[in-house]
C-alpha cells in the first residue's frame, strides 16, 4: 500500500452510502479523509520500507523519528561514520533513537542519517472507522452549508458536519499521532 492511497475500503464506504465503489465522489471524498488523517497524526500510516531521512541532532539521549510504528532500523550514521545497533544506539517501534552508552545525540545540524522501516501493513480498525466516518460526512455535506431547505424538506447537518470531526477521529488521532504512546 502506497502512502498515498486511501486508508480504507471504498467498497465499505460504498455501502455506508448506498453508491458503487468506484463513484468518484466517493473516491474523492475517501482520498481527502485519508490526507486529513495523515496530516493530522503527521506521518504516512502504511507501511514504507528503507525510508532515508536526515535528522538534526537535539542534544538529547532520545531523537523521534518523524514516522511510526518503527519496524526496522537498517542503519545510522553520526557525521559519516556508521553506528552499531545496540552499541551507539537502540530503537522502539514508538519512534525513539536513543544513544546508547549514556551518550548524547550532538547538536550539529543534519548531522544524522537513518534509513529505517515504518508504518502498518494493514491499517489499525479504528482508523479505517475514522477515515469511512469522515468521508461520509465529506460525501453528504456541501462545504460551508449548515443548513438548506428546498421547497418542502429542510436539512440541517449536525455539529459533526459544522466542526468538522468526531470524537472517535480524535481518539484515533491522539493515538496514531508522533510522540505519543497509549495502550490499546
Amino acid at each position: 500500500m502506497a502512502a498515498t492511497d486511501p486508508l480504507a475500503d471504498p467498497a465499505e464506504l460504498a455501502a455506508w452510502l448506498g453508491v458503487p465503489a468506484d463513484d468518484p465522489k466517493l473516491i474523492g471524498a475517501l482520498t481527502a479523509a485519508s490526507r486529513r488523517f495523515r496530516g493530522a497524526v503527521g506521518h504516512p500510516v502504511t507501511a514504507v520500507t528503507g525510508d532515508t531521512i536526515t535528522l538534526d541532532g537535539n542534544g538529547r539521549a532520545e531523537i523521534l523519528l518523524p514516522a511510526a510504528p518503527v519496524t526496522a532500523v537498517t542503519a545510522v550514521t553520526l557525521s559519516g561514520t556508521a553506528l552499531a545497533e545496540d552499541t551507539d544506539y537502540t530503537w522502539s517501534a514508538d519512534g525513539y533513537l536513543r544513544r546508547a552508552g549514556c551518550l548524547l545525540w550532538p547538536r550539529d545540524l543534519r548531522c544524522l542519517a537513518v534509513t529505517y522501516d515504518h508504518g502498518h501493513a494493514e491499517v489499525p480498525g479504528d482508523i479505517q472507522e475514522a477515515v469511512i466516518d469522515q468521508a461520509r460526512s465529506m460525501y453528504r455535506v456541501q462545504p460551508g452549508i449548515q443548513a438548506y431547505t428546498a421547497g418542502s424538506e429542510s436539512v440541517t447537518f449536525g455539529a459533526t458536519a459544522a466542526i468538522g470531526v468526531t470524537s472517535q477521529w480524535a481518539s484515533a488521532v491522539a493515538r496514531h499521532r508522533l510522540g505519543t504512546v497509549e495502550d490499546p
